[in-house]
């Protein structure tokens, strides 16, 4: 038996570990408030863009795993690098396109900062300061707690499942690793993305961060020039064939496979990719045109032939391409179809894909 004081000190440091471990942290100011037109502008550009994945309110997780856009501790610690970085180039393997007109997107530089600003706002944080130092850690310790605490949600290799991806190099590169260790050790208010403080040692943190860390070396990311849009002229593909003749499951979807067997009969289609068009120049199903699901149909349904069968997809799986679908129809195109697994089912089933060269 150990003697009192020894007792007493090993008792003690048991119940100030945690107090130990926390780390503190300074306010950084605050950015740039909006004017009463930029906050409009921001708040209507979010309405218009992104509430189909990311939700009305800003919850995050109505389509494809979108991370919720109001938790605190996000804008704490990332603003700008974590929210206009995506919001401006997308991310690469994800169905995070970008947004900004240099991209082929339909936001203006101006416009993708008012809209990081407005999130911030509305979040009711304030910001802190992180160091822009490395965070040291074991990778292979880092890597083993990895595996046994997050891997269910983020993925083995980071790929994401119910969670962001984490394995992106466009992330790790604009994020610093400190933003990485403040997001693991306080989590996502809002989120299933619980704070580990208390679950994991100080040292565990910086390991997971340094292993998490360790997924950008030696990436490197292919340059491409863009690919140029289709005209009015090249939307309908195999002009001179027949429609194909599907039968819709739930009056609206088609498979992959029927997709592909009319393709290979070359049957007459026009296939809208409802995606934002950063992420058509990626890659594309062959002989879609972008239409991203923001698009002004008033105008753009001009070059849309009514006698044609049509066929949207996304990548969410389908929310995208079910929201322009249902507007076309309402606006009576008949001929209409959605790709139900989506670009991401139709690539993991085995079926080709193009891209920019």
């Amino acid at each position: 038996m150990k003697p009192l004081p020894i007792l007493l000190f090993t008792l003690l440091g048991v119940l100030i570990a945690p107090a130990i471990q926390a780390r503190t942290y300074d306010k950084d100011k605050p950015p740039r408030t909006l004017t009463a037109e930029q906050a409009a502008r921001a708040e209507a550009n979010y309405n218009r863009y992104c509430t189909l994945c990311h939700g009305e309110n800003r919850e995050g997780h109505k389509n494809d795993h979108a991370p919720s856009l109001r938790s605190k501790s996000l804008f704490e610690s990332g603003v700008p690098h974590a929210i206009l970085r995506p919001l401006s180039y997308g991310r690469e393997g994800t169905a995070m396109g970008g947004y900004l007109d240099e991209v082929g997107g339909p936001l203006t530089l101006d416009e993708t900062w008012d809209l990081t600003y407005w999130l911030f706002w509305q979040s009711g944080a304030e910001r802190i300061k992180l160091s822009e130092e490395p965070v040291l850690g074991d990778v292979v310790r880092g890597e083993q707690v990895y595996q046994q605490h997050c891997a269910s949600c983020h993925g083995k290799n980071g790929e994401g499942v119910t969670a962001p991806a984490l394995g992106n190099q466009s992330a790790l590169a604009h994020n610093k690793d400190e933003f990485i260790r403040y997001a693991i050790e306080k989590g996502r208010q809002d989120t299933p993305m619980k704070a580990f403080e208390d679950i994991l040692s100080a040292e565990d943190i910086d390991n997971v961060t340094a292993f998490i860390r360790s997924k950008a070396s030696g990436w490197t990311q292919e340059k491409m020039p863009l690919r140029p849009i289709p005209t009015p002229d090249q939307y309908v593909i195999n002009p001179d064939s027949d429609n194909p003749q599907w039968t819709l499951s739930e009056d609206k979807f088609i498979t992959s496979e029927q997709l592909f067997e009319a393709m290979q009969a070359n049957k007459k289609m026009v296939i809208l990719d409802t995606r934002v068009t950063s992420v058509w120049q990626r890659a594309h199903i062959e002989g879609s045109i972008p239409f991203p699901y923001y698009s002004n149909l008033d105008e753009r349904v001009k070059d849309l032939p009514r006698d044609v069968q049509i066929v949207a997809y996304c990548s969410c799986p389908r929310a995208a391409a079910v929201y322009i679908t249902d507007q076309l129809r309402d606006m009576g195109f008949d001929n209409t179809a959605v790709l139900y697994e989506g670009i991401f089912g139709w690539m993991n089933q085995g079926f080709p894909v193009t891209r920019s060269e």
